[in-house]
């Protein structure tokens, strides 16, 4: 049963509604919609100037309309008094096929039309740092290797804390929370759910944390790699395919690794579409400083640099901890919760349809001993190959829809233009006198 969202106000002490959407970007856009007016929201939407976030869009084109999604809406649990809801957008009484969320559901429906339903789990990576994003915030935290040190999460209990309580009122399941391994990173981690299901709630937990984190005196971020020094922020995918009866189509009790057919064939489309979905699981100039960057000071980096997979071996790209499931280790903090799984989904499909081949499976250490997974592809080195790659996969941008594809490129390619267009204090440094 639809929840009617005027009751919901009334039921809940809710007097404003937060109308929210993403954009190509991954920003969150919303509306402040007092709770007497969402009744009109809910069955025409919120009207939006697409043109003014980044979507491909024109100031000529009519107004976008966000359709709150009522099974979506959340309470924000530490201003009570507002409500946030997912949005479908639409325009003149059309899905806008460009818009993040739509792009997701279109994959999510190609799963069930093949009777699966694709279940993932995010590691949301994230900074605490000063207001001005100078410096990680906690001036004690200074161990070389500060992965899982109980001082150092203890110094912010406070913020942990209260994310993970609200996460627990909300019955999202989290059940870990811990120091990462860069001076002033943390991780937290809640149950695994269908792929919109844990885009949603990913989208909400960095509203969230950030949110919190204000409330705090600091600034959370998701920056890929926001201190060239320190390990960036991940974004880890753990990935699984269910069937209608409830069994899990990735598993097999008599295989090596546990992993069914069907899972080496999911985990084919993955590998064979890497480098090309690296523009969306990688999606920022920022994001090469992670995935290709120099040692950090807890020597390692935490991320891939080759199309590699292996067992529980988290050097790779994917790692396959145990039965019934593998995990992506190529996002990073920046993807866009919507996409990032539209993205996987596309690509995993096209591998069950294609019976594609994982290739070897490789157990070197790669940060040691990278030379043996010689003549395997490598990632994209910077945006601009990472696009030219997407580009150049055909079958994955018609996967995710030509009018996203086609937005998301030109947009990408022009934000690249820009960062191109920047003179750097590096540049000035090492060639000025040149």
């Amino acid at each position: 049963m639809t929840t009617d969202l005027s009751a919901f106000a009334k039921d809940n002490g809710v007097k404003f509604f937060m109308v929210s959407y993403t954009d190509l970007f991954g920003s969150q856009r919303a509306k402040l919609v007092p709770a007497q007016a969402i009744a009109d929201m809910q069955e025409d939407g919120a009207g939006f100037a697409a043109f003014a976030s980044w979507l491909d869009s024109s100031p000529a084109d009519p107004d976008m309309l966000a359709v709150p999604d009522p099974a979506t809406v959340v309470q924000l649990p530490w201003k009570p008094e507002v409500a946030w809801v997912a949005s479908t957008c639409m325009m003149e009484g059309e899905i806008v096929a460009q818009a993040p969320r739509n792009v997701l559901a279109a994959q999510v429906a190609k799963a069930k039309e093949r009777g699966l339903t694709v279940k993932t789990g995010v590691e949301a990576e994230f900074f605490l740092l000063l207001p001005d994003g100078s410096d990680i915030s906690d001036p004690a935290d200074t161990a070389e290797k500060p992965c899982y040190d109980q001082q150092a999460v203890m110094r912010r209990y406070d913020v942990i804390a209260e994310i993970c309580g609200y996460m627990l009122d909300l019955g999202w399941g989290p059940y870990q929370n811990d120091h990462e391994d860069a001076n002033g990173q943390f991780e937290m981690n809640w149950h695994y759910a269908d792929a919109m299901t844990t885009a949603d709630r990913h989208s909400f937990f960095k509203f969230m944390v950030k949110s919190v984190a204000e409330k705090h005196g600091l600034r959370a971020t998701f920056m890929p790699k926001p201190l060239a020094h320190l390990t960036g922020n991940g974004c880890h995918t753990h990935i699984s395919v269910w069937r209608e009866d409830g069994t899990n189509a990735f598993a097999d009790d008599g295989d090596e690794m546990g992993l069914s057919a069907e899972g080496y064939h999911f985990l084919g489309g993955i590998m064979k579409h890497a480098q090309g979905m690296t523009a969306i699981t990688n999606p920022t100039v920022n994001s090469y400083k992670r995935l290709n960057g120099a040692m950090t000071r807890s020597g390692a980096t935490w991320s891939p640099n080759t199309v590699t997979w292996s067992g529980n071996n988290r050097t790779h790209m994917v790692r396959v901890p145990d039965a019934g499931r593998f995990e992506l280790r190529l996002p990073d903090g920046a993807a866009n919760p919507y996409l990032l799984q539209a993205a996987i989904i596309a690509a995993g499909l096209d591998g069950l349809d294609a019976k594609a081949d994982p290739g070897k499976r490789r157990d070197n250490d790669m940060y040691a001993e990278p030379e043996k997974a010689r003549g395997a592809p490598v990632l994209p080195l910077n945006m601009l190959d990472a696009l030219r790659a997407f580009e150049k996969d055909k079958s994955l941008k018609a996967a995710l829809g030509d009018e996203m594809s086609t937005a998301f490129l030109k947009l990408k390619y022009a934000e690249w233009k820009d960062f191109k267009a920047h003179l750097s204090e590096w540049e000035k440094a090492n060639t000025l006198d040149i």
